[in-house]
């Protein structure tokens, strides 16, 4: 004799087994989405530091050549325009690469919003430290241009 195959009791047991299979794959696929959107999380973090630091050297260069560009006046512009001249455009030229290098600081000193990156950042009494001395130069520059 012959057993059934369409047999409602085997049928039930090999649904429930598949069944279990199918949401333990379910569990395992949803716990490696979550982690998976935990890295790209935190590698965003990661990145917007790194903006950050990108920024932050895009003003200090932009300082540092206006600060040359000040200097640099008095030499370029000497008999061809008028001495008050040259000394305002090295004064306004000099002034801009101090604001530049106050406003490195300001944009570096944000907060990054949660969750926290692995990328350091640079840290702020280095960048004040930095900074400071490099608007100190520009003030011992505009003190110049016009002594000279």
């Amino acid at each position: 004799m012959r057993v059934m195959e369409n047999d409602p009791g085997k049928v039930a047991v090999k649904a429930q087994v598949e069944l279990a299979d199918s949401a333990d794959k379910l569990t395992d696929s949803a716990a490696q989405q979550t982690d998976s959107a935990d890295r790209r999380t935190e590698l965003a973090a990661d990145r917007t530091v790194l903006a950050a630091e990108r920024t932050y050297a895009a003003w200090v260069r932009t300082g540092l050549a206006a600060l040359a560009s000040g200097i640099g006046a008095r030499a370029l512009l000497d008999k061809i325009v008028a001495p008050w001249f040259i000394g305002i455009t090295g004064s306004v030229l000099i002034l801009f690469s101090g604001f530049c290098f106050a406003a490195a600081v300001w944009r570096q000193m944000g907060k990054v919003a949660p969750p926290r990156p692995d990328a350091h950042r640079i840290p702020p009494s280095l960048l004040i430290a930095v900074n400071g001395f490099l608007a100190l130069v520009s003030l011992a520059a505009l003190v110049g241009i016009w002594l000279h």
